[in-house]
């Protein structure tokens, strides 16, 4: 199954990047998530509990991310096993471009589900990417708001109190 499509984030590419590589904002954006351990360098290893049609299942699997262009590209390729629920494996291919004072999260899915996950088929893909797209968009969001409060803040304590 193959999902191409974009998102555009009220956020700076560099805010972006950094949360792609993020452990931490990975981790939240993935449903399900129950740990993420490792580096953008190393890869991570991942644990997600899903709930498949009437089966609860934990997919242990890992990440890798390769093809780094800072703030422009990269490709994230992953596989995860579930047991009697299945499997699943693919990759993304995403490239980053400004538009205007936001980024634009180009990205191109290649999946492949088995097991029980398979009868499901796109509708758990879909459903995932979805929440996904909507976790990350708003966690850059913040980290962008976050970032522009810290630097009026810093900017007022700089310009702070003169006596004259």
């Amino acid at each position: 199954m193959d999902l191409i499509g974009s998102q555009t984030i009220a956020a700076s590419k560099d805010i972006v990047w950094h949360a792609i590589l993020s452990p931490e904002v990975l981790k939240a954006c993935v449903p399900g998530c129950t740990e993420l351990a490792g580096s953008p360098e190393e890869g991570f290893e991942a644990t997600v509990v899903q709930k498949v049609g009437p089966v609860k299942a934990t997919f242990k699997g890992t990440v890798t991310l390769s093809n780094m262009v800072s703030q422009t590209s990269l490709t994230l390729t992953g596989a995860g096993k579930g047991g009697a629920a299945g499997f699943a494996k693919g990759g993304a291919k995403v490239h980053l471009e400004t538009e205007g004072d936001n980024t634009v999260l180009h990205y191109n899915v290649e999946a492949k589900v088995g097991g029980k996950m398979a009868q499901l088929g796109s509708r758990i893909i879909d459903s995932f990417a979805k929440k996904w797209r909507t976790s990350f968009s708003k966690i850059c969001k913040r980290r962008s708001k976050d970032q522009q409060q810290a630097k009026t803040t810093k900017q007022r304590k700089r310009g702070g109190s003169r006596s004259w």
